[in-house]
């Protein structure tokens, strides 16, 4: 399909579901700003998606932490000539400790990771989209967003952020020609599910449909964006996992703390 002059910003592009928005919207035509940490990965697919589908894909090495990440961003759109149409907040972290086990720095990485510079990306292009008259923003949540488990509440209690003001978002923008989509996942087969138990069990997992492949959940979410749905939640053994979780009771959190911390 040749370059429909419109363009997506996919942060996390490098791998994972990022790479995978990043392949599936230059595959429908759009130029896509491919931001990431990963300079090397970056400029790799930068160059695949330039070769293999004749649009666009500026890469932009930048570490989403850092407090002027947003302007950097602004910045190399500016650069690039850059009509943004799409904005894909995917970079995640995972954090697999107690609080105060854990880094000081790592605790503040992905608060800016998940909720600082997402919402503040928000901030920035959704006045943009509103002027030209079209935009479509999605954030990625989680079933963590009703975990509140010890040795992963951070990345849950994140990602709650994460739902809770996409939700907000798109109340506010209901009389605008801009979505908010809030995709919610379990188990997809990225780097960031590799961790004990769930790498041991990965193909099971796939097997059962318990866990998706990255380039499926990827397109689930694309068509639920497209599509301007509020929310997705990917399969129906989620919405189960989402009440079970809701409904975990404290005793049975406190032995899983004292079985699994320090062996991550």
């Amino acid at each position: 399909m040749s370059f429909n002059q419109k363009y997506a910003i996919v942060t996390g592009a490098a791998s994972g579901m990022g790479r995978c928005y990043a392949l599936q919207l230059a595959e429908k035509g759009y130029g896509v700003l491919l931001v990431d940490i990963n300079e090397t990965a970056t400029e790799e697919l930068s160059a695949l998606i330039a070769r293999q589908y004749g649009v666009p894909a500026p890469a932009l090495c930048l570490d989403l932490t850092q407090p002027d990440a947003v302007q950097r961003i602004a910045d190399k759109c500016s650069e690039s000539g850059c009509t943004v149409e799409i904005l894909i907040n995917n970079a995640g972290m995972l954090i697999t400790s107690a609080v105060e086990d854990t880094d000081p720095e790592k605790l503040r990485r992905i608060v800016a990771l998940h909720c600082s510079t997402p919402l503040l990306l928000c901030r920035h292009f959704i006045p943009i989209m509103r002027e030209q008259g079209c935009g479509y923003i999605l954030n990625i949540s989680s079933y963590c967003a009703w975990m509140d488990w010890p040795l992963i509440g951070m990345y849950g209690s994140t990602k709650r952020f994460v739902k809770d003001y996409s939700r907000v978002l798109r109340i506010e923008c209901c009389d605008i020609p801009v979505s908010i989509t809030t995709a919610i996942f379990g188990a997809v087969d990225t780097p960031l599910s590799n961790v004990p138990p769930v790498c041991y069990f990965r193909k099971t997992l796939l097997k059962l449909g318990l866990m998706l492949t990255p380039e499926k959940a990827a397109r689930l979410a694309l068509k639920a964006m497209f599509k301007r749905k509020s929310t997705l939640i990917a399969t129906f053994t989620d919405r189960l996992t989402i009440l079970f979780c809701y409904l975990m009771p404290t005793f049975f959190l406190r032995i899983f703390t004292r079985k699994f911390r320090g062996k991550y």
